[in-house]
């Protein structure tokens, strides 16, 4: 079995799960979930980020809820939904939420479990990404397993 920490800020959308779960063909997926949700913390830099991009519409409204934002779920409720889709797809999973550093948290994880690979799920984050501090890049330099950077997808979890 192919064991793949998956580190994820927000809930996976079912293109999400389909993505993942086929990124080895047929071999039988096991995933650890790490959900570390993005707060306001990074507002400044998701605004940046639409600056950047040329979006100025999309820097103004960056503090504002968005309609239908995962559906309004706590982070222990994003983390479970993804953990049920991923089962559902055929792959065992078991997953925590991280508050605080988790960059450790993940290699800690990764030791402790003998996993294949790291996979980090995550929007695109340019001011991030430029100066190599996104969490793939900081997580290539700590873990000792291959890490894969993927783009989430826009559509939302599937709550039903």
């Amino acid at each position: 079995m192919f064991t793949s920490v998956l580190m994820i800020e927000k809930p996976l959308s079912s293109v999400d799960v389909e993505f993942v779960t086929t990124l080895h063909g047929d071999e039988r997926m096991s995933f650890i979930v790490l959900m570390q949700p993005r707060g306001d913390q990074v507002v400044l830099l998701r605004a940046i980020d639409d600056v950047a991009l040329g979006e100025l519409k999309e820097a103004v409204k960056e503090g504002e809820e968005h309609p239908g934002q995962a559906a309004g779920l706590t982070a222990p409720q994003g983390l479970e939904l993804s953990l049920r889709a991923l089962r559902a797809a055929g792959c065992d999973a078991v997953g925590q939420v991280v508050e605080d550093h988790p960059l450790d948290k993940l290699k800690a994880v990764v030791d402790e479990s003998g996993a294949d690979e790291v996979i980090v799920l995550t929007k695109p984050h340019y001011v991030e990404e430029f100066f190599h501090r996104d969490w793939a890049s900081r997580a290539r330099h700590k873990v000792g397993v291959p890490v894969l950077k993927l783009f989430a997808h826009n559509d939302e979890p599937d709550t039903a």
